[in-house]
């Protein structure tokens, strides 16, 4: 009876087999790591430098640009390039669609969407000055159906300034707000 040698198995493989597939995807111009950070989705930000505050039941075009290096459509898109698309209403807000990518001299067709952008109300609506307005629109109000029924007192105006806060804020608007420097992530479609 003859005696076998048994040896352990690398569950990693050995030294030349990854050798050989770092050599091959050189050889491609690629990097181990290149492949496993290539995703579906691209992150990017507002090319407007201010805020924008956008009604929820309308369609905005609106370009974006790359944040990061990323594949859409299988295309790859370099960080910094323009990302053409549109602002259109979904439900609970607004969702961006991207239409095309300008880089350079180079111009290609893309097909990528955002989640939705939820709406909010308008901030410019609830601030502490719309809120005095509002008060004031109120307290005017107040006084003057006091007025109309007979001697406006202090119960009046109280009451009409505190009416028109809060219809005021019942009324505002709802919006998208885009922050110059809020990213926007999208996805392949």
């Amino acid at each position: 009876m003859s005696k076998v040698k048994h040896r352990k198995l690398n569950p990693l493989g050995n030294i030349s087999t990854w050798a050989t597939i770092a050599l091959v995807l050189g050889g491609w111009g690629l990097s181990s790591n290149s492949v496993l950070a290539q995703t579906r989705s691209i992150t990017a930000t507002s090319a407007q430098k201010e805020t924008l505050y956008l009604n929820n039941d309308r369609t905005y075009h609106y370009n974006l640009i790359a944040r990061r290096r990323g594949v859409i459509d299988n295309k790859v898109i370099p960080a910094g390039a323009t990302i053409v698309g549109k602002y259109i209403p979904a439900k609970g807000g607004l969702r961006y669609i991207a239409e095309a990518v300008i880089y350079g001299k180079y111009n290609y067709r893309i097909s990528a969407s955002s989640n939705v952008l939820e709406d909010v109300k308008d901030p410019r609506d609830t601030s502490v000055g719309a809120i005095l307005e509002d008060a004031a629109i109120g307290a005017a109000g107040g006084t003057i159906l006091g007025e109309v029924f007979g001697d406006a007192d202090v119960g009046e105006i109280l009451g009409g300034a505190a009416a028109g806060v809060i219809v005021g804020n019942v009324t505002a608007d709802r919006v998208v707000v885009i922050e110059p420097k809020a990213p926007i992530i999208l996805y392949d479609k």
